[in-house]
């Protein structure tokens, strides 16, 4: 086995530049457990532009001028992930794609305090000092922003109007919160009492200022100047911005309407699938019938928030339990279930993943959104546990941040552009969980093939909301023919609006997988190895898709 070797200077670079990274952004450092910077916040200014890009440029000069052809494997995998991570940043930067990121109902600024005290420790004296400090910077980095909304209100980059009436109204429902009833104040974790009472009065006199100012600016001008159309085409040199978002998320160069084309095709292979279960459970080809069927089911549907917490445990052990069957390595850390907060439940989606910090001290934590409960079924829970937590995201993501012979960088950094391989092995591991036998009823596989579809869809609708120019509510249309509740439709098209080209990661990263594994299947036949290959797709961390299709082949070696 080939050692990690830091001192090389493909490492040495990457270290330098994931170290500068983690300094731009303290809040990412917290979340990774790296308490150096927890005393401040990120800089949205035009400083703070100024500094990243010049990162981004420096270190792009200094991986051009090593050769990649002298380089250890991981030292030229390092070197290709840190030049497409600052080729990305740089060209987004002269888009000003930051223009749209204070209005943002999923990650916006607004969500960073509640996030940040989830999991920001405060319990000794010197740790409550940087907390309050990270407090007391909150009013100038919300007054950054603001300049943000006016520069896009002057340069017509501004967000669509549904993305921006979502974050108002996610706004105005955590200001009707009384300071003391905050997400940052209950969910501080302090040392005590008294030291809690601190951290009430700056948000009192502080945070709840800087939110109701950030909310006022939301509310004014810039509402009115707001995109009426949803689509990233209808901003200024919007065609551009589009095609430079599907590359951020799916390191591809691909056309719109070739991934719509894609999507149509797909859902029409699981349609045929889907009407197979339907026909067998005696509802002929009505797949429609059959899941009005399934949500009108008691059993299908869980009666408390914690039923369906403690069901999306139970099958997380089951996957466990079987894992070994399938992965020759396994993640050491642990997966923990929690609810989404209520402060953001209902703008969140069914459910997302967290990942545990470097030192093993916070678990990866699997978030399961128990809002609106009469539209959660079990059918839709199993498939999405396996995506979102084993074998899907805590087991890819854990053993990225386990693997002793990757850089800190290439654990934790590649992320930035492996947004595509990421979820492309979360839907994988849907599919591969019908493989492993998880799905306890033929329920549970009709909701895998729904969760196919939907995927399937958002190539469909991302192209057709940031491309074709789709109106809002076809997308929330097409979504329910897909399969989804009103509810989720609805979540998920404002998600696809607010976050241009992160919803063609899921079927494009899967389909990469799969037909990687389909080759390897047909060159070794029989004795094609299933652990050897999830361990070789897991075994280098995050990569660009490009680069897995290059360099898979190799790491899973043919028989003899």
């Amino acid at each position: 086995m080939i050692r990690f070797d830091p001192s090389s200077p493909v490492n040495l670079l990457a270290d330098r530049f994931w170290e500068a990274i983690l300094e731009q952004s303290p809040t990412t450092a917290t979340m990774y457990g790296d308490e150096r910077y927890d005393d401040r916040l990120e800089d949205p200014s035009a400083l703070g532009r100024a500094r990243a890009r010049e990162l981004a440029e420096t270190t792009l000069r200094a991986a051009l001028a090593i050769e990649a052809h002298d380089q250890p494997l991981e030292d030229r995998i390092t070197l290709d992930m840190v030049r497409v991570v600052c080729e990305l940043q740089i060209e987004q930067d002269d888009q000003r794609i930051d223009l749209l990121r204070p209005v943002d109902q999923m990650g916006g600024p607004q969500t960073l305090l509640p996030t940040v005290a989830t999991f920001q420790a405060a319990d000794t004296p010197e740790r409550l000092e940087r907390f309050l400090a990270r407090l007391h910077a909150y009013p100038a980095y919300l007054a950054a922003n603001i300049e943000l909304l006016q520069e896009g209100i002057t340069t017509g980059l501004t967000a669509p109007r549904i993305v921006t009436e979502r974050t108002i109204a996610q706004l105005e429902r955590l200001l009707k919160t009384s300071a003391q009833d905050s997400v940052v104040v209950r969910m501080a974790k302090v040392g005590s009492e008294a030291d809690r009472a601190r951290v009430l009065a700056v948000v009192q006199d502080e945070v709840i200022p800087a939110d109701a100012a950030f909310l006022e600016a939301l509310r004014g001008a810039y509402l009115a100047a707001s995109r009426r159309d949803p689509g990233l085409w209808s901003a200024p040199n919007g065609d551009a911005l589009y095609r430079t978002q599907i590359r951020a998320w799916t390191t591809l160069a691909l056309e719109p309407a070739d991934l719509h084309r894609i999507g149509l095709e797909e859902l029409e292979q699981i349609e045929a699938e889907r009407k197979v279960i339907a026909r067998a459970q005696g509802f002929d080809d009505d797949t429609v019938a059959y899941r009005a069927h399934l949500a009108a089911d008691p059993a299908n549907t869980p009666q408390s928030a914690e039923e369906l917490l403690g069901r999306a445990r139970e099958d997380i052990e089951r996957a466990l339990a079987l894992a070994p069957g399938y992965f020759g390595t396994l993640p050491r850390g642990g997966c923990e279930v929690r609810a989404v907060e209520e402060y953001k439940e209902k703008d969140s989606p069914f459910a997302y993943y967290f990942p545990p910090t470097t030192d093993g001290s916070r678990p990866g934590i699997y978030y399961a959104n128990t809002y609106d409960l009469s539209s959660r079924s079990y059918s839709k829970l199993a498939s999405t546990t396996y995506h979102e937590a084993v074998p899907g995201h805590h087991f890819q993501i854990a053993m990225e941040m386990e693997n002793e012979r990757l850089s800190t960088f290439r654990r934790l950094g590649s992320r930035l552009v492996g947004g595509a391989y990421v979820e492309g092995w979360g839907l994988y591991s849907e599919r591969l969980a019908d493989e492993m036998g998880l799905f306890r009823n033929e329920a549970e596989r009709f909701g895998m093939l729904d969760a196919m579809a939907w995927r399937a869809a958002r190539l469909v609708v991302d192209t057709g909301l940031h491309a074709l120019r789709w109106p809002r509510q076809r997308s929330i249309d097409f979504l329910r023919g897909a399969g989804l509740s009103e509810t989720d439709a609805v979540i998920e098209t404002d998600r696809y609006i607010c976050w241009p080209g992160q919803a063609l990661t899921y079927k494009v990263g899967q389909r990469e997988i799969e037909r990687l594994r389909a080759e390897l299947e047909a060159r070794d036949g029989s004795s094609f190895d299933v652990r050897a290959f999830h361990d070789a797709v897991l075994g280098h961390g995050s990569l660009s898709l490009a680069t897995l299709a290059r360099e898979l082949p190799t790491w899973v070696a043919a028989p003899a």
